[in-house]
This record gives C-alpha cells, structure tokens and sequence, in this order.
C-alpha cells in the first residue's frame, strides 16, 4: 500500500478551510483528488466521504466546546439528511459501472460546485450588506436611534419541516457526489435563519455533518469504490488541519476565506464541466469584477464613498477615528 504524501498536504490543507468556514470538504477534497491526483470520481467521492466520517466529529468537538452550536437545529437537519445521504449512494450505484457513470458523477459534482459557489456568493453578499449597514456613517443612514431590532437580534424559531427538508436535498447530494454538507446546507442554513452568528453556522453545520457523512460513508464502504490507501492519506492531513481550523473559527470569522471559496467551487466547477484554461480564467476575472462592481455598490447604496477614506491624522482624532473604523468595515466584508 503506497502512502502519498503531496495527498496529505492537500487534505491538510483543504481541512483548514473546513475548520475555519464549515465550507469545502467534499466541494475541495473531492475535485483535488480528480483533478490533481487522476482519481476516478467513484473512487474519490467514496474515500473522501470515509475520511470526512472521522474528520468531521473532531472539528466539531471544538464548536462544540466552544458553545457555538444550535443543537436542535443539528437534529432536525438530521431527521432528513441521515436517510437521504445512504439513498443518495444507492442513487450513484443504480447509475452503473465503469466510464458512463464516472462522466454522470462528475457532471453532479460540477452542478453540485456551481450551485455551492452561486449560494455561497448569496452569503457573501448579505454579509457584506450587514456590515456595510454597521458602519458609524451608514448607521445614521439607513437605522433610526433606538431602533431595538438594531440592539437585540431576535429570538432564533427553528422551522422544523424546512429544516428537515434542506437535511434531505443536502445529504442525497452528499451521497451522490459528496458535495454539499458544508457548502449547501451551510448557505441554506443562512438563509433560514439569518440571525445565526457565523462561528453558530460553523459550528452546526459541522456537527449536523457528523451522522450525515457516517450515513453515506457506510453506503459508500458496502456499494461504492473505497481505496484504503487513498482515505489514509486524507486523515493524516485532515485531522489536524481541520482542529487548527476550528479553534481559528470558534473565535473569529473567516470573511476572506469565504471569499476564496467561491473562486475556488467556481474553479472547480468548471473543471468538472471540461471548460480549458483560458476560459476558466477570463470567467474567474469576471467573477472578482462582479465582486468588486458590488462592493461598490453596496456602500454608495448605504451613503458611504466609493472607496473608504485615507490620510488619518496622526493624532487619533474624529477624521482619523473614522478612517479606521471604514478600513475595519472595508476589510471585514
């Protein structure tokens, strides 16, 4: 049995990002394996899903620890993902062996990256309007003094049969292409409940991930096409780069990670899809002028300049307060 090593960086690697945002296990390992390491898509979808069974529960071990996680939330999403994840590998088998269902697999896999990297750019995107909208010019703007929505976030209500239902559509996919424990039900999870703080998503997520994976793992361990060489290598570098992500995330947010992300799921994506360089690279520039044409457009529409404001005096007073806190708010979304 041949251990790679370059592998095992990569998994580290990919596990860090996993830790930190909640987001990019199967929607990275799975593409690194096919495009760097010449996996086939069966083989790199079981493996990957064997490995996340026991990187999973040590990321959320530390959220866990950490109190940022919502557990009846953990327990709906699993009412509907835990079944629908070992359906999903009975899916990818009754689609048949050998190149037919290798080419149907990575097709999912890129519809799968694609609508991963459309809801995480939606996250982005209120992220960047909410804390637009918190800055000290904009605040004056667009929220009314005393304004108590503005002072205390309301109560999280868990929807029960929505929750189940986003479980169900994320763990099928998962157990089809093993994309989307993190970065389609994560995005989901934001939208339903949009008062969840950032390291909650995280850390729920992971968790709620941990039965998921074990489920298509299992599927996968008796019907899909597991490599033990190839699911050791991922551990050795998942385990710690998804601990040290995770004691990062427990206590800041991951802005600029999430933002490499979604290049990198876009980058993927179009890798499934056979798309050459060059056009992956002009719609990768797209993509981060869109970003950046947003940007804009998200300050001018809550009143602040373009670009934030530079020349803080030395002295620390009003204008170079100001300053400050628009450089913060800039860098923050």
């Amino acid at each position: 049995m041949h251990f790679d090593y370059t592998m095992a960086l990569g998994s580290f690697l990919v596990a860090i990002v996993v830790g930190l945002t909640g987001m990019g296990g199967g929607a990275l390992m799975t593409p690194m394996l096919v495009t760097f390491f010449g996996v086939s898509p069966l083989t790199a979808v079981s493996s990957d899903l064997v490995a996340a069974a026991v990187m999973k529960p040590v990321g959320s071990a530390v959220h866990y620890r950490q109190g940022t996680i919502h557990m009846p939330l953990v327990i709906w999403l699993c009412v509907g993902s835990v079944p629908a994840a070992f359906c999903g590998v009975l899916v990818a088998r009754a689609l048949g062996d050998g190149e037919r269902v290798q080419d149907v697999i990575q097709t999912c896999m890129g519809v799968a990256l694609l609508i991963a990297a459309a809801g995480l750019t939606v996250r982005i995107y209120q992220a960047m309007v909410d804390r637009v909208a918190r800055h000290p010019d904009a605040r004056r703007r667009t929220a009314p003094p005393g304004d108590p929505a503005a002072v205390a976030p309301p109560e999280i209500r868990v929807k029960p049969v929505r929750t189940a239902l986003v479980g169900a559509i994320g763990g099928l996919v998962v157990g089809i292409t093993s994309v989307g424990s993190g970065s389609l039900i994560i995005v989901a999870l934001l939208a339903l409940y949009p008062m969840l703080k950032a390291n909650q998503l995280v850390g729920t997520d992971l968790l709620q991930a941990v039965p998921l994976v074990i489920s298509a793992a299992l599927g996968h361990l008796l019907f899909g096409d597991f490599h033990l060489d190839i699911t050791l290598a991922l551990l050795a570098g998942s385990i710690p780069g998804v601990y040290i992500g995770s004691r990062i995330s427990s206590r800041a947010p991951g802005g600029l990670i999430r933002r490499a992300l979604a290049l990198v799921l876009l980058a993927s994506a179009l890798k499934m899809f056979g798309l050459g360089p060059s056009a992956m690279a002009w719609t990768i520039l797209g993509a981060v002028a869109a970003g950046l044409l947003t940007w804009l457009w998200v300050r001018h529409r809550h009143g602040l300049p373009f670009l934030p404001r530079r020349g803080a005096s030395a002295s620390g007073g009003e204008h170079g307060s100001r300053a400050r806190q628009d450089a913060v708010a800039n860098a923050d979304t």
